[in-house]
């Protein structure tokens, strides 16, 4: 088991004792989801820390994006239980990267690869995804490259 699922594991039985329903409700789906990513495929399999943190971001975006859709459908307080989920998962991602530093990233990526042009935009986010890692969304990301690669 990872270590991110060890500490998710421990902090459920502590938000179960202190009867937390937001934040045990949270964990337990966050744990679902990265059990049936590890029985996904031909075989099971433990996943690596670095998968489990995709997992979580991947729920956290989930979140955000049901959110959104609540509040634009006018159910405010399913988009508010939504962003309170997304805020319990966020606890457990790494800090997202400023701009400035994810500006800093995207140009040392260009610079590496020698890309020009928007046509280049894979060669650089093949580059740039692995030093991001979770920090930053991938939307983000493509903007900050994109924006690299015009100007």
């Amino acid at each position: 088991m990872g270590e991110l699922k060890d500490r998710l594991q421990t902090d459920l039985t502590e938000s179960m004792k202190a009867r937390d329903e937001l934040r045990t409700a949270t964990l337990r789906m966050v744990l679902t989801a990265i059990g049936t990513e590890e029985v996904a495929g031909r075989s099971a399999r433990v996943l690596t820390g670095d998968e489990e943190l995709k997992v979580l971001a991947r729920e956290a975006k989930k979140r955000r994006e049901a959110a959104e859709a609540f509040r634009s459908g006018g159910a405010e307080d399913r988009a508010a239980r939504e962003l309170a989920e997304e805020e319990v998962l966020s606890t457990y991602l790494p800090a997202q990267l400023s701009d400035a530093e994810l500006a800093e990233l995207v140009a040392a990526a260009v610079a590496e690869s020698g890309a020009q042009g928007p046509q280049a935009m894979g060669a650089v986010m093949k580059v740039v995804n692995p030093r991001v890692a979770g920090r930053a969304d991938g939307g983000r990301v493509a903007a900050a490259v994109r924006a690299a690669l015009a100007g």
